[in-house]
Parts: structure tokens; sequence; C-alpha cells
């Protein structure tokens, strides 16, 4: 599932496309998608905003399109803001094909929803709503990092908690938008076992751990996210973190620290997690 530098990529880019952009005509081939279309027809795009892993398109009209793409949704635009380039092979059926299920056709171009598995969700909601309460997209925002995380509240939460501290990280009600591929490049960074419980950490522990997550998620940034699976940029392009990660999807590599261990694969909490046993202790 995409993880905040994916889906904070995506925000930057469609900031670029589409906001100004008149939607004309929405074209619902699906309707786990169906909304109240005529709320937003007609109306100019003023805005986007990320909360966590979501996305809300913000109208002049006061309200919000949110839009949460979950494991394999898309958001590709065409249109005159973006010279014409080749797609990823990872928009499966391409554009406008059975995996479409939903064509927001604007003024000046079109943004395509795909979505091979279905997980994700759209829905329109006031954007007063939004900001008053999150319980109306059934959500509750945590602190995130590079943003409203403050090494005081990460400590405390670490400090009351027995899980292990890779889940704990990847808890979107705790903290928000930390998922597996860079919880796993964080806790190497910091030479901190997956394992851990939380509440063992000490506060220097705590305060490297607080810090790698900052690094790595700034990679991630600057890289356009990773494209493992099915992300892809609205200009359908891939993300290059995968080529830049610090130890997830390294099993059997050689540590890039130590230099003399392998890298270890376990499952913990149902994900893959990876780990080289002399460095993270």
């Amino acid at each position: 599932m995409p993880e905040l530098p994916e889906v904070e990529t995506i925000k930057l880019q469609l900031e670029k496309y589409i906001v100004g952009s008149v939607i004309k005509k929405l074209e619902i081939r699906n309707k786990k998608y169906e909304f109240d279309a005529s709320k937003a027809l007609g109306t100019r795009i003023i805005g986007i905003r990320r909360f966590a892993k979501q996305l809300s398109i913000d109208l002049e009209n006061d309200y919000s399109i949110m839009i949460h793409v979950k494991m394999t949704g898309q958001l590709i635009y065409r249109g005159s803001k973006l010279k014409l380039n080749n797609l990823s092979k990872k928009v499966i059926g391409g554009l406008d094909g059975k995996h479409t299920h939903l064509i927001f056709h604007l003024n000046d171009g079109d943004l395509y929803y795909n979505d091979v598995r279905q997980f994700g969700w759209i829905k329109i909601i006031k954007s007063e709503e939004l900001m008053r309460s999150s319980s109306a997209i059934n959500n509750n925002f945590a602190p995130e990092p590079l943003k409203d995380l403050t090494l005081e509240y990460f400590f405390n939460l670490l400090s009351k908690s027995k899980r292990n501290i890779k889940v704990l990280l990847m808890d979107q009600s705790k903290i928000g938008g930390i998922g597996n591929i860079y919880a796993n490049d964080a806790l190497w960074l910091s030479r901190i076992s997956p394992r851990r419980s939380a509440s063992s950490l000490s506060l220097s522990e705590t305060t490297e751990l607080y810090e790698a997550i900052e690094s790595v998620l700034k990679a991630g940034l600057k890289y356009g996210g990773a494209s493992e699976l099915a992300f892809v940029t609205p200009d359908g392009k891939e993300g290059e973190y995968q080529n830049h990660s610090l130890v997830y999807g390294n099993e059997g590599q050689i540590c890039k620290s130590c230099k003399i261990n392998r890298i270890e694969k376990f499952f913990l909490g149902g994900r893959g997690t990876y780990y080289c046993p002399e460095c993270q202790k």
C-alpha cells in the first residue's frame, strides 16, 4: 500500500496538473465508486491536501473529494499540462481499460482512477466537515512525521507500549503515514531490531529512530516514492525508492552497514520484515 512519500508525491503532482481545472463531467463506470457527482460538476479545483495516506481534492464550492488509493489504486493525468510520455507497465490494462473505474473529465484534460483490486474508495463531503471531524471519513488522523509528530509524543507513545516496535510504527491510529517499506528501513538505519518491545527503547534509541524515520521518508520523497507493486505517479511513471532502499527487499544480500552478515527476512504482524541480526539489537 502506498505510504506517506508515495501519497505526498501524488499530491504534489496533482497540484501541478489539476489545480485550477474545472470538472466538466464525471464518468463513473463502477458502482463501488459512485458518489453525488452533481456536487462536483462545473466546479473548479482549488487545492489538493493529504491526510496521512488519504487525498482531498478541494473544490471552490466548499466540497472536497476524498480519495484513498489503498493497495492498487492509481490516479493518472493526461492533458494540456503534461507532455505525453510512456505509461508504466504497472498501469495494467492501460488507461480507459477494464480497470479504469472513474474518469474526471476536466476542461483541459482527464484524470483517470484505475484500481485492479478495487480496495480504494472515493467520496465527497463538505470541506468544513472534513476539517471539523475526521470521523466523517472513518479515520482518525494521527500525528505524522515531517509534519506534527514531535519527539515528545513519539517517546511517550513508545514508552507506554509493549508491542513490537515495527508493528507500532505501522499503526495508522498512532502515527500517520509509515508503512512496511519505510518502517523496515528506519529500524535498520537506527540499528534497532523490529522485534523489540517499543517500551524497551531508551531515550537515545527513540531519538535515533525518530531521526531515522524522517531520513527515510525524505529519501522516499526525493525518489518519488517506491513502485514495488502498483504505485505510479500521476504522470504515469514509477517511483524509484525501491532502487535505493536500505534493507527492505534485500533478503540474502550483504548488510550495507556491517558488510559481513546477510539480511534476513521473517514475518511480523503478517508483514515481510527485513533486518540484519548483527547490526540490529
